[in-house]
């Protein structure tokens, strides 16, 4: 969860500074991925399986998005393209969390911008 920062107190020049720095630290976007990874354990129905007897079938790993309200996307994971998977969501959390701050950045940039020019129309 991102916690906002108080930004009111740095320079402009820090300001963008960090803000130069955060984009310096955006994984790369290509390997960017949005969903969940869960791992499950299935039950085939075969009576003479030994799934039936408790021993259930797996891991099989599955990457599940949700699209809208309505909608889920899923679909399994190949046990080689587990920990690809894995880094690619972790690079999208990483990937919005800074997005957050840099916008945070921004919008004290705005006011600030803002603050400047109503300053200039009063001289």
């Amino acid at each position: 969860m991102h916690v906002r920062e108080n930004l009111g107190r740095l320079s402009i020049l820090a300001l963008r500074k960090r803000r130069e720095g955060l984009t310096k630290l955006l994984p790369p976007l290509g390997e960017v991925l949005r969903g969940s990874l869960m791992e499950r354990y299935l039950t085939c129905g075969n009576p003479d399986c030994k799934c039936a007897r408790g021993e259930r079938h797996g891991p099989i790993w599955y990457l599940s998005v949700t699209l809208d309200q309505k909608r889920r996307s899923g679909r399994t994971v190949p046990a080689e393209q587990v920990e690809q998977v894995r880094h690619w969501i972790d690079n999208y959390y990483q990937v919005k969390e800074r997005l957050e701050k840099i916008s945070d950045i921004n919008r004290e940039l705005l006011a600030r911008q803002k603050k400047q020019a109503s300053r200039k129309t009063r001289a």
